[in-house]
């Protein structure tokens, strides 16, 4: 077979209709589909929504939808069915799913089924905007090209044109596997011209891992039923070059059917001839498939391994371990004055310690070994076929010298230290919950005795872990006391106004021999011990007591932002409880915002909503703090009966006038929060940059370091005063 000559085959094509785009949402919750109708609107597009799988057939069957957005877990139908019965009945909509399912199958299974794009349901509002922008553009060429094949279907020149124009490599080898025919997609896919490969064997474009593949794909010379074989392959480029799919390789499904002819012996006698087939290029699927992969289980800011994945690799190294009778290490590794850095540069810069962090750390293990974040400031790592413990040493030690070089944070050196804990198999424990938790162990003991430094476990170190013993028995003796804590208040903004609107109360620790002490030093352990409910009492009794003062002096309209816990949630009586200490300080209900995490959220749902809506029914008003760090965030402004949410300052930290992915997520935030008739708090606010922008994005109100940190009581008074922000007597802000 000759190839095709190099003729234009191009019809004349008229325009394409300027009828605009038909989108169907469908989501059996009607705030986000509500929410998604104001997010995606766009001048030229129809967009009608439907609650359930039947109305979306029925709608479906009408054919003139261009892009369905599916919520795959429908109350009778589930989205699947629906790309499914697409498929039976022939309608050609283009398909995104849009789940809050997180699972990696599911994802997959949606892309197999026909989806062109999988998006989590709670990811980046903007993620969204992008992805169905791509598939309307990818529509309407598909549109575009078939009109030209209506143009061209009577017409001798169809076939040459739809090979020639095919997005899919088409070709015939013959009997030795040599080129006699492939149609021009090969070289804007591959970068061979047809007469490049013409006479040339199928192996010089495919990749040298999967020439076997290719081989059985190729050669196996099957008739009947089963005459044709599906073989996905990686095909190399022309270039050879690095990058792995732009440019090297194109993941192909590749069919192949056997050509044969009758002999001279009659019909029953075939003769094999060559092999004819289809190479599609499936390259942005398995990017897809990967890319959701890669992020179940890495860290997405270092590019490590996270919790899970460390924890899968130290289940099997350790069932190696057992079979070669070899040892192995684990390493606990936290990074001192972490906080430090956060505190004084911003979380940006922090972040970025991190990363270098991770950069010198890796560095300093071997090819076999795991380095992991497990989150916040805190790494492990696995440490596969020690010979013996010194072994751990050695490592520990360079990871030790490596951190001795100053860090650049900020345009300035900046100095840390780490401190590293190490637990052995079989010596400190044969199982990886075990391991981890006894280098945990090694490593507080190395904090107290001074940090920067590494330390075996030795099992003396359980029942001791002095530590944070000794700071559990501050503790209770300073709760006992109640005269070594301390409540800072940071002032809360509406800017637009020019006042100061209220203010979160954050506990701070005055440590007879640590000094002023953090939260996030204390609030963990306190949680852990169950010693936070005692704390949360004594924040509410002197907040409220330092309110009422404010109150008497004039400061009638400041609201008050106070933190509880889990754990406080899981007593029966918080409502009663809040409700007699408003009464006993004579503060009204609705001065005070009870903030509660995400996490919380997530945590036996229908109990806290309950609990939620008996706050709010004793005129408590609730906020979500950190709002936007979790997938779930969106649902729950649905399920929750809050009044407002704070904008986590991960969002914030990374704002400036370039970020336009930065920008157009809280700004989306913003939106969707209003149309559930929820106030909006941007807290993390650091520089003017960030705040110019905010608010040009629907933020009401910011909280940061570029009006204030957390001052003590007197001097929050003074700001209020003569600070540049004062509180003045006014419309209650609600």
């Amino acid at each position: 077979m000759q190839a095709i000559p190099n003729v234009d085959f191009s019809p004349q094509i008229p325009e394409p209709t300027t009828s605009g785009s038909t989108l169907l949402i469908v989501d059996d919750e009607e705030r986000i589909r509500t929410a998604y109708r104001q997010l995606l609107a766009a001048e030229g597009r129809k967009i009608e929504d439907c609650g359930s799988g039947s109305e979306a057939l029925r709608r479906l069957d009408r054919r003139d939808v261009d892009l369905l957005i599916l919520d795959l877990n429908l109350p009778d139908i589930h989205g699947l069915e629906i790309m499914e019965w697409m498929v039976t009945k022939h309608i050609a909509t283009a398909v995104v799913v849009f789940s809050g399912d997180e699972s990696i199958d599911s994802a997959i299974r949606a892309l197999r089924h026909g989806a062109l794009e999988f998006v989590r349901k709670h990811g980046s509002p903007q993620e969204l905007i992008d992805t169905v922008d791509r598939v309307l553009h990818r529509c309407r060429i598909e549109r575009e090209h078939a009109l030209m094949t209506v143009r061209l279907e009577n017409s001798e020149r169809l076939h040459r044109f739809l090979v020639e124009q095919s997005p899919d490599i088409i070709y015939t080898l013959d009997k030795k596997g040599h080129f006699i025919f492939v149609n021009g997609r090969v070289h804007g896919l591959l970068g061979y011209t047809r007469e490049e490969l013409l006479g040339k064997h199928y192996s010089t474009i495919v990749h040298p891992d999967d020439q076997e593949h290719a081989r059985f794909a190729f050669n196996e010379r099957r008739i009947g039923d089963r005459a044709s074989t599906n073989v996905e392959i990686r095909l190399q480029t022309k270039t050879h070059r690095v990058r792995h799919f732009e440019n090297r390789t194109i993941v192909a499904i590749l069919s192949a059917q056997g050509l044969y002819a009758a002999t001279h012996d009659g019909p029953a006698t075939r003769h094999f001839m060559g092999t004819s087939g289809v190479a599609r290029d499936i390259t942005d699927r398995k990017k897809a498939e990967e890319t959701i992969a890669f992020q179940a289980f890495h860290d997405l800011l270092t590019g490590l391994p996270n919790r899970v994945l460390f924890k899968d690799r130290l289940a099997v190294a350790l069932t190696q371990a057992r079979r070669k009778g070899k040892r192995l290490g684990v390493m606990f590794i936290d990074i001192d004055r972490f906080k430090l850095v956060n505190d004084t540069y911003g979380h940006h810069e922090g972040d970025e310690l991190l990363k270098s962090f991770a950069q010198r750390a890796r560095s300093c293990l071997r090819s076999g070994d795991t380095l992991a974040r497990q989150g916040g400031d805190e790494f492990t790592v696995l440490l596969p076929d020690l010979t013996s413990g010194e072994d751990a040493d050695v490592i520990a030690a360079k990871v030790l010298a490596e951190v001795k070089r100053p860090f650049r944070i900020a345009g300035l050196d900046f100095f840390t230290t780490v401190s590293i804990g190490i637990s052995l198999f079989p010596d400190s424990g044969e199982t990886p919950e075990t391991l981890l938790r006894n280098a945990d162990i090694a490593m507080y003991q190395i904090k107290g005795r001074g940090k920067n430094g590494y330390l075996q476990y030795a099992p003396e170190m359980h029942s001791g872990h002095s530590m944070r013993i000794t700071l559990e028995s501050d503790l209770r003796a300073a709760l006992e006391g109640g005269d070594q804590f301390e409540l800072h208040y940071q002032p809360q903004i509406s800017f637009s106004q020019g006042l100061t609107i209220g203010m979160e109360a954050l506990i701070r620790w005055r440590h007879p021999q640590h000094g002023l002490m953090a939260p996030d030093t204390f609030i963990p352990l306190a949680e852990e011990t169950g010693l936070i409910v005692a704390l949360s009492d004594w924040v509410l009794d002197r907040a409220l007591g330092q309110l009422a003062v404010w109150r008497r002096q004039g400061f009638t309209s400041l609201q008050l932002a106070i933190n509880l816990s889990p754990k406080d949630f899981e007593r029966n009586d918080l409502p009663e409880r809040l409700v007699g200490r408003l009464a006993a300080h004579a503060i009204p209900a609705d001065a005070i915002d009870i903030e509660i995490t995400e996490n919380l959220l997530m945590k036996e749902a229908e109990k806290n909503i309950d609990i939620v809506k008996q706050l709010r029914g004793c005129g408590l008003r609730v906020a979500i703090d950190d709002f936007g760090t979790r997938y779930s965030s969106l649902n729950y402004l649905r399920r929750f009966p809050i009044n407002s949410i704070k904008i986590d300052q991960s969002f914030v930290r990374d704002l400036n006038p370039q970020n336009q992915s930065s920008t157009a997520i809280i700004h989306a935030i913003s939106c969707i929060a209003h149309s559930f008739g929820l106030r909006v708090l941007a807290e993390g606010v650091e520089t003017e940059a960030q705040r110019e922008l905010l608010s040009t994005l629907d933020c009401d109100d910011m909280q940061g370091f570029l009006f204030s940190r957390p001052l003590a009581a007197a001097e929050f008074e003074d700001f209020l005063t003569a600070g540049a922000f004062p509180s003045r007597e006014g419309p209650r802000v609600c």
